[in-house]
């Protein structure tokens, strides 16, 4: 489904298709489930804090009766409406950064609820850490530079800055 994924992108770009993934190269998908217990008091706790994902795509599998996916979109935040057995496709940073910003990583947070526990799973695909990762030259011109640095491991960038609350796509901005 990644690849798949990552294909629509480029033709939607009008770009060869693979070129993402010739970008990316060869990567890993890991997994995790998330338990998020109800909560007394949810407007005082976080499932996860705000952040944008520091992957190429993130998939996310949520529980199909509870909500708490929210999506920062001009200073508000938006509930994601729960659609049973759907998955949900967050671009993530790197997609970003190889798009030359044109497709956003979206900032998002999970909202606990005060009545019921959720689960989701997330299944995060992330290229090899020693590949180097950058805006594609197809995406760089006089209308439009170039506007990320290369990266190589941005896995190890990215848990640096979530910890401190910060945008590790930031760092990469020219």
């Amino acid at each position: 489904m990644f690849q798949v994924i990552l294909k629509a992108i480029a033709r939607t770009l009008t770009l060869e298709e693979n070129c993402f993934l010739n970008e990316h190269g060869e990567g890993a998908m890991t997994a995790r489930f998330n338990f998020y217990p109800s909560c007394p008091t949810p407007e005082r706790v976080f499932g996860l804090k705000p952040h944008g994902d520091g992957t190429t795509i993130t998939m996310l599998l949520q529980d199909k009766e509870v909500e708490g996916l929210q999506v920062l979109k001009d200073d508000n935040w938006f509930k994601v409406p729960v659609i049973p057995h759907a998955i949900f496709v967050n671009a993530g940073d790197l997609v970003e950064i190889m798009s030359n910003g044109i497709i956003k990583s979206a900032v998002h947070r999970v909202a606990t609820n005060s009545d019921r526990e959720r689960i989701s799973l997330a299944v995060f695909c992330l290229p090899n850490p020693d590949a180097e990762i950058g805006p594609l030259n197809e995406l760089i011109n006089a209308d439009r530079p170039q506007m990320y640095k290369k990266v190589k491991n941005y896995s190890e960038l990215f848990f640096q800055h979530y910890q401190l609350g910060q945008r590790p796509i930031n760092t990469v901005k020219l």
